[in-house]
């Protein structure tokens, strides 16, 4: 296989990974990357004056090694990849690949609860302290903290969010004495290293998959406690109501995804500025027959409002991951009408 790679350090590796990837991959992959993580890989890969083929095959091959076994731990924690890893890789290869891993990468805190439901969940952390229910559940997949959340108590949910919202790093004794707890409950491994969790982004998952109703109470709450860090999620949040702040073109775009029947549920619930956005930006006969449909449903449900505008919402986020239409959230350029 010719000379070994191991000389060569994490950068160097990674530099090499980049260039043998091309620079259409590279530039996706630096999307991911920190401002200091990209000056230093353009740094060395500037300084990089050849590759040897060989070079660049182990460092794939390497670089493969180590996504086959992070895949293995996410579908079935460490013994799987182990297993599974010495079969593919060889006893000493699988050793050295793991330890590698999780050296550097540590494997998630709470992997043991990730593949819980969360109702079980729910049972044995609803009566934790908050902090301690908002550190579980910024490790855990937002569809699980959105379960879990909205089966709070209301102001344990507001009190929990905002807690997320604040996380920054934690210690590994902190988490290791929280895990310990919940082992006692139910049982399990893991190592791990300062980790930054939670935080705005980390809440905006969960707030944006939880239901409506859960989602409307916390930012009600959050905006009387903590007004700034609503400000804050908002800004990176969409919720109906927000539709305002798209340009006519792109309600048009939007209107053109949606069922008549639905939108007539969705604005049955919404405010007066909201339908007259939405009816100026369709025909005048459309608009009549969606009024009409209005005023013959007579009274609905609030659950079929929140369910029909969170449709609405999810076409609007799609949308907008295609770059189809593009939200002004505010904080850049203001629109002034």
């Amino acid at each position: 296989m010719g000379s070994s790679t191991s000389e060569l350090d994490g950068v160097q590796k990674a530099a090499i990974l980049l260039i043998t990837l091309g620079p259409e991959k590279a530039a996706g992959i630096f999307k991911h990357l920190k401002e200091d993580e990209i000056e230093q890989l353009t740094l060395e890969i500037a300084n990089t004056r050849s590759v040897t083929p060989a070079e660049k095959e182990q460092v794939l091959n390497e670089f493969y090694e180590v996504c086959l076994a992070q895949q293995y731990i996410a579908e079935g924690g460490i013994g799987y990849a182990k297993d599974l890893l010495q079969k593919a890789l060889g006893e000493d290869r699988a050793k050295e690949v793991l330890g590698k891993l999780t050296a550097s990468l540590q494997v998630r805190p709470f992997e043991f609860i990730r593949k819980t439901e969360a109702s079980q969940i729910l049972n044995f952390i609803q009566d934790e302290h908050p902090q301690t229910i908002a550190l579980i559940l910024s490790y855990l997949s937002p569809t699980q903290a959105a379960g879990i959340i909205s089966t709070l108590t209301p102001d344990k949910q507001t009190d929990v969010a905002k807690r997320i919202a604040l996380m920054d790093r934690t210690s590994p004794d902190v988490i290791k004495e929280v895990e310990n707890i919940l082992e006692q409950k139910l049982a399990s491994l893991v190592n791990q290293d300062y980790t930054i969790v939670g935080g705005i982004d980390s809440i905006v998952e969960v707030l944006n998959t939880v239901d409506r109703g859960t989602e409307k109470h916390i930012m009600e709450n959050l905006e009387i406690e903590e007004p700034e860090l609503a400000d804050e999620i908002r800004k990176k949040m969409f919720v109906f109501e927000d539709i305002l702040m798209l340009d006519d073109r792109s309600i048009q775009r939007v209107l053109r995804e949606v069922e008549n029947s639905e939108l007539a549920v969705a604005l049955k619930g919404a405010n007066e500025e909201v339908q007259n956005v939405i009816f100026n930006n369709m025909s005048t006969r459309l608009s009549a027959m969606i009024k009409e449909d209005m005023e013959y449903m007579g009274p609905v449900r609030m659950k079929d409002v929140e369910e029909a505008q969170q449709k609405i919402v999810n076409i609007i986020r799609k949308l907008e991951d295609s770059a189809e239409i593009v939200i002004s959230r505010g904080g850049g350029d203001e629109i002034v009408v």
